[in-house]
């Protein structure tokens, strides 16, 4: 009983840290499905017909290997995937190991998505190791933790657009009509927040509902950088409440950030590769012992999706989510 109220109340508190994350400032197809993620926040938005119906942390690409920004598309799906070592990688490891099956020890998890231009050797999918959601450590995929990439991966359609976005600061009015601030470390040390178009924004937000922010607290919250939202207008102890609106600051508007009307996409078929399909890319953190040398940046290639004579039907024998769908529970 201990081991289900212990499961139990991480999962609450998960979902909690979900649903208080800032908001970035974009604009989502107003129709089908829109993926958003924010490279210095960590986080993927999903949105729905232009409304936000999920936040997934991730980890992206370190600033030796960054994932790329830009607009995408998400293309096909391997379940239970197979690694193909890349043979950069293979000569770092120097243990003679070609490819890793499916399993526990895979560093892509239980799926891999294509984020893409297949070129650029990129996707969203699962890892071995959970504690590294989220971070700035990958070679420039997009890491979830396992039971949230499995969640994504039936849950997204291929040629769904994805933005991958550079935003160091968030500015959401929440359900309470207060104005919250979150600023991020810079990892490809862009240096590209815009401060006069933000406290543009803000002043023109407390105009329009009488209010008065302290502009040292705004500076005191750019300067820290510590990824939470503070609130501009809370007295002392106030908690921020859901659902949050993010306003329009990247144009110094007092507006909210609105969907872009765009007319409803053609149905594109679900491309679904055949269980156990080997997947080449750089997917590893660190070196192994062997290898002392850190990994380098390397030119984009062309992904290999070859595919062993397996049964076309995905299975899921290794990474089923557990009944109560609590992603602490399934640990890899």
């Amino acid at each position: 009983m201990k081991k289900i109220l212990f499961s139990t109340s991480l999962a609450a508190l998960a979902a909690y840290a979900t649903a208080n994350t800032p908001v970035p400032d974009v604009s989502p197809v107003s129709q089908g499905q829109h993926v958003v993620i924010n490279i210095p926040q960590q986080r993927l938005f999903l949105y729905t017909d232009g409304q936000l119906t999920k936040i997934y942390p991730v980890a992206v690409g370190k600033a030796m290997t960054q994932t790329n920004l830009g607009e995408h598309k998400i293309g096909a799906k391997a379940f239970n995937p197979t690694w193909h070592i890349p043979k950069s990688i293979q000569k770092e490891r120097g243990d003679g190991v070609k490819s890793v099956p499916p399993g526990p020890n895979n560093p892509l998890g239980p799926v891999f998505v294509r984020l893409g231009d297949p070129k650029f050797s990129l996707g969203i999918h699962g890892t071995n190791a959970p504690a590294s959601v989220p971070g700035v450590r990958s070679h420039g995929c997009v890491r979830m933790k396992s039971p949230d990439a499995l969640e994504f991966a039936k849950t997204i359609a291929t040629g769904a657009p994805a933005s991958v976005i550079y935003q160091l600061a968030s500015l959401n009015e929440d359900a309470n009509k207060n104005l919250w601030l979150a600023a991020y470390r810079d990892p490809y040390n862009k240096k590209n927040l815009d401060t006069d178009a933000l406290k543009k924004s803000i002043a023109a937000w407390a105009k329009a509902h009488s209010k008065t922010i302290n502009a040292a607290r705004i500076d005191a919250i750019l300067k820290a950088r510590t990824g939470a939202a503070n609130c501009l207008t809370c007295a002392k102890g106030v908690k921020l409440k859901t659902p949050l609106k993010s306003l329009a600051w990247m144009s110094g508007s007092s507006a909210f950030s609105k969907p872009k009307v765009m007319p409803k996409p053609t149905p594109v078929k679900d491309e679904v590769l055949p269980a156990g399909s080997e997947i080449e890319i750089d997917a590893e953190d660190t070196p192994t012992p062997k290898a002392a040398s850190a990994y380098s940046p390397r030119k984009p290639k062309a992904a290999e999706y070859t595919s062993p004579p397996a049964a076309s039907t995905p299975s899921y024998p290794k990474y089923d989510l557990p009944a109560d769908g609590d992603p602490t529970s399934l640990l890899f």
